[in-house]
């Protein structure tokens, strides 16, 4: 009943991510990313309701009581009592971040989401307890940009948080199931699910997979706590499994595969060890069960005195009595156990089936991409497939996607460019150096010829031996399926 009606005051103050972006401005609306809430301040003088619910949400100023209650009508007491907010003489102060949050979905677009209230505003003292429960971070929407939006049956939201990633899958999910291991967490949970009138979200107390051990799934998308430390200390539930290492991604990605309905995905947000003298491919790889299709990219990699100072200041410890004690543990635990980087990416498994083959791509990919990025990924799925169905390259019929162009360079003037470049407009926006024979082939694959058939031809135009070219370039041919710059037609 509380979050119904809470949910009626933000709707009737306009209390959007649109309408707030656009009462602060842009430079305002910037700043507040970057934790400074002075230019927001002064863009919120007004004292409408959505003036006074952004100051007192999200920029954590107290306001006067009596526009607390006309933003917040008959609410104001209330939440108070449930831990929302806090009254002292004449002012009203938030202890929980009400957010405004916008989606793809055009059928649900304005969420909110309550969360614990974002540290470290104004550069205040970072610190926050054990229990501390994240709220929209760029995790978060990096997670929910990867996860496929396909219909569903079923869909886990592995350790949950504030409930984000739930109320996402819930979507496109007949069924969601949210599980964590901290408490403030699953109640926020709940209240975001009847905060945004969401059903069927089984939301359940447990560590990892145990609350669903004898269940599977369709979808199963989470962000972990995966910080790589010595897991000695205090521990953040948001960011820390207890676990040493990268042991919890490790965990995930060799358990998640059998909780999988065949053809289910397990979509991880995560950091891995990358050790001295061993590629982080290979590393990985071993992890993934047999069976399962996998899709990693490494999107950035950190070496280990950034990746410290990152997590320490992230904890509050910067500046702190113990921050020169606690860098110099940390790093000689990295020392100690042959790290010599830390990388971060994304981790898509798909569960394939017992009659199949497994396909494996690990890519390090630091450049632009088009999000949501997830498309992106069900178009690879969906080349893997292609390349498992046939057993006859050369009598594939394929086609080039309208976003590959080419590129070329050369002496103006010359016969021939000296380098020719394929390069994606979407997705992973992948380019590929390319000779004229792939040039010709990708330029002439447009459904009607088949392979075999546009080879031959470049064949008689080079004067080459077509059976020579056949053999040279049709493992060519599923490199470039592989990779997006051709599809089935």
């Amino acid at each position: 009943m509380l979050a119904s009606q809470l949910r009626q005051a933000l709707q009737a103050a306009d209390f959007t991510y649109d309408a707030v972006a656009g009462l602060l401005g842009p430079q305002a609306h910037a700043a507040l990313a970057r934790n400074e809430t002075t230019p927001g301040v002064r863009a919120t003088g007004g004292g409408s309701p959505l003036e006074t619910l952004t100051r007192l949400f999200l920029l954590q100023v107290p306001v006067p009581l009596a526009r607390a209650e006309e933003a917040l009508p008959g609410l104001v007491d209330r939440l108070a009592v449930e831990g929302l907010l806090e009254q002292s003489v004449g002012e009203v102060a938030a202890r929980l971040d009400v957010r405004p949050y916008a989606t793809d979905d055009p059928e649900r677009r304005d969420l909110f989401v309550v969360s614990d209230l974002t540290p470290g505003l104004d550069g205040a003292p970072n610190r926050v307890g054990a229990e501390h429960v994240l709220g929209i971070s760029p995790a978060s929407t990096s997670l929910a940009q990867m996860t496929l939006r396909e219909p569903v049956g079923s869909a886990l939201d592995l350790g949950t948080g504030c409930g984000v990633q739930a109320l996402h899958l819930a979507t496109h999910s007949d069924r969601v199931v949210a599980t964590d291991v901290n408490p403030r967490a699953l109640w926020m949970t709940r209240f975001n699910a009847a905060l945004n009138e969401v059903e069927g979200i089984d939301v359940r107390d447990g560590s990892f997979f145990e609350p669903v051990a004898s269940e599977t799934f369709d979808l199963i998308a989470t962000n972990p706590p995966f910080v790589i430390s010595p897991a000695t200390g205090e521990r953040l539930v948001y960011r820390d499994s207890g676990l040493p290492g990268d042991r919890v991604v490790e965990h995930i990605v060799r358990t998640a595969p059998g909780l999988l309905n065949d053809g289910g995905w397990c979509q991880v947000l995560a950091n891995w060890v990358i050790e001295r003298d061993r590629p982080w491919a290979e590393r990985l790889e071993e992890w993934v069960p047999e069976g399962t299709d996998a899709l990693v990219v490494q999107r950035e990699v950190l070496d280990p005195t950034a990746y410290v100072e990152l997590w320490l200041k992230d904890a509050g410890h910067h500046g702190g009595p113990d921050y020169v004690r606690r860098y110099d543990t940390w790093l000689s635990w990295f020392d100690e156990q042959g790290i010599e980087a830390v990388g971060f990416g994304w981790i898509n498994l798909r569960k394939n089936g017992p009659t199949r083959g497994a396909a494996r791509e690990l890519v390090e990919w630091p450049y632009e991409v088009e999000q949501p990025i997830a498309p992106a990924t069900a178009r690879w799925a969906a080349a893997q497939d292609l390349l498992h169905r046939t057993d006859d390259l050369a009598a594939l019929r394929l086609v080039t996607p309208g976003d590959v162009v080419q590129e070329t360079q050369g002496t103006p003037g010359a016969d021939d460019p000296e380098t020719i470049v394929l390069r994606q407009q979407r997705g992973l926006r992948r380019a590929r150096q390319v000779d004229t024979v792939e040039a010709a082939l990708v330029g002439a694959s447009d459904g009607e010829l088949t392979v075999g058939q546009i080879l031959d031809a470049v064949a008689s135009l080079l004067d080459q031996d077509a059976a020579g070219l056949r053999e040279t370039y049709l493992p060519v041919v599923a490199e470039l399926v592989a990779e997006g710059f051709l599809t089935g037609a």
